[in-house]
């Protein structure tokens, strides 16, 4: 069992996970069930599957729950782009946050392929 709170992916993820929350509280009201929702849940699923993957035994298991992490953040950045596309908020609010983005993405990946060479 590894210690998920020492991985640098997983404080990337929470990272993720606040900005997201401000940012979901500058979206218009009639969002809330629609991607403030959404945007949300994409950004805490991040570092959740992270954790969740490190309790698990076997490094496939690990790889599978990095991989959703994964898909969560390729989710997160579409939905980002959406609010963008939509001008729901000002594209300069939210291009820092799909920096991060792609840093936490390249991070995640780069350990799902060290987790495939060793296996």
């Amino acid at each position: 069992m590894r210690n998920f709170r020492t991985l640098n992916i997983w404080k990337g993820g929470i990272g993720i996970v606040k900005q997201v929350y401000h940012l979901a509280e500058s979206l218009p009201a009639e969002e809330k069930f629609g991607l403030r929702s959404q945007i949300c849940r994409a950004a805490v699923s991040i570092p959740s599957n992270i954790a969740e993957g490190c309790s698990r035994n076997s490094q496939a298991d690990f790889k599978r729950f990095l991989e959703i992490a994964l898909g969560s953040a390729f989710e997160l950045e579409t939905q980002l782009i959406l609010i963008c596309e939509l001008s729901l908020v000002a594209g300069d609010k939210i291009n820092a946050l799909l920096q991060q983005l792609e840093i936490q993405q390249k991070m995640i990946n780069n350990l799902i392929q060290k987790l495939k060479a060793n296996s």
